[in-house]
């Protein structure tokens, strides 16, 4: 199972895009692991998970570089794209998602 984690300031308005990549993934037929946090809840969300990518949501976009310092190449991570993010389009964040795990 792939597990994709978000990361926004509090959690709340990207919690609604997890529905939305959720709905995309039992309709692909996928068995994914997507949800989402704070940043202040990262470090302890990374060590008590298999976390396969790290998606940053717009209004934190400014700790991709740190996070992908600290992580990577062991977790990848990426933002979200503002305009996906926005429309809350769980099918084409999802499908970025996979095409960063390789799935």
């Amino acid at each position: 199972m792939k597990e994709i984690m978000l990361v926004c300031n509090a959690g709340m308005s990207t919690s609604m895009l997890v529905t939305k990549m959720q709905k995309a993934a039992e309709a692909k037929g996928m068995d994914v692991k997507i949800w989402a946090v704070s940043l202040s809840e990262v470090d302890e969300n990374v060590k008590n998970n298999n976390i396969n990518l790290i998606m940053v949501g717009p209004q934190v976009k400014f700790v991709v570089k740190k996070l992908k310092e600290k992580f990577e190449p062991e977790i990848l991570v990426t933002d979200i794209a503002m305009i996906d993010y926005g429309r809350m389009d769980g099918e084409k964040v999802l499908s970025h998602a996979l095409s960063m795990i390789g799935e």
